[in-house]
């Protein structure tokens, strides 16, 4: 089963050389076992923009977006054999990764293409 993972954290700049290696560890590690098939740091919501639909009008609204209390700073993309095996991967990930939480959510089955 493949799971999306969305790390929320609180935007405090850019990780430390450390905690880039131990994250570059774990990356290494789960891309060998077959683990991570897809992961991305997200850069400060001052870089990104929302696009909104409502009442057939669209607006954009450029960042920061400071009244969120949750900024997304990454995601994954993993294969995990159950829930409770996606769940202790993403704990796992969050004891390199720090204080933060990660929403995880099943993706629906790939189509034969």
């Amino acid at each position: 089963m493949r799971y999306l993972c969305l790390y929320k954290s609180v935007e405090t700049g850019p990780p430390t050389q450390a905690e880039m290696e131990s994250m570059g560890a774990l990356i290494q590690e789960w891309s060998s076992a077959g683990t991570l098939l897809a992961a991305e740091g997200c850069l400060p919501s001052a870089r990104g923009m929302r696009v909104r639909l409502s009442g057939g009008k669209i607006t954009v609204t450029d960042g920061p977006f400071t009244e969120s209390k949750e900024v997304i700073g990454g995601f994954a993309i993993i294969e995990a054999r159950s829930k409770d095996h996606a769940i202790d991967l993403v704990k796992s990930f969050l004891e390199v990764a720090g204080d933060g939480e990660s929403e995880v959510r099943e993706l629906h089955p790939q189509a034969a293409v």
